[in-house]
């Protein structure tokens, strides 16, 4: 039996979401209810659903790509090792600007949970 600390590998595979990009899970489990991680691929040319995170702040952290991030009604150029930092309940959508996917990680905290995803389109 492994040590209640310990959080194996669900094998998480990428998904569509109605935000228009995809997410792999890394980690959002009950085991760790103070944050979660995804990866988020948003294909070239694309914007990402104008939406808030009631609750949950959010750090976009950019590994590939690179787009325009629009937080609070403000945009800003993001590139590789750029991040964002998202406050709880604040409007936000991001766009690939760039050739290739963009990719970023998303740290939310406390853990993400769909409930808290409220569009604003």
């Amino acid at each position: 039996m492994a040590p209640e600390w310990f959080v194996g590998n669900a094998g998480s595979k990428e998904f569509w979401t109605e935000e228009r990009c995809y997410i792999t899970e890394l980690l959002n489990d009950p085991a760790s209810p103070d944050a979660s991680l995804a990866v988020a691929r948003v294909e070239p040319g694309v914007t990402t659903q104008l939406h808030k995170l009631v609750g949950i702040s959010e750090r976009y952290i950019v590994r590939k790509g690179k787009g325009v991030v629009e937080v609070d009604g403000i945009a800003q150029l993001l590139d590789v090792g750029d991040q964002a930092v998202i406050p709880a309940d604040t409007a936000q959508r991001i766009t690939n600007t760039g050739e290739t996917d963009l990719e970023f990680y998303c740290l939310c905290v406390p853990r993400f949970r769909p409930g808290s995803y409220v569009s604003l389109e």
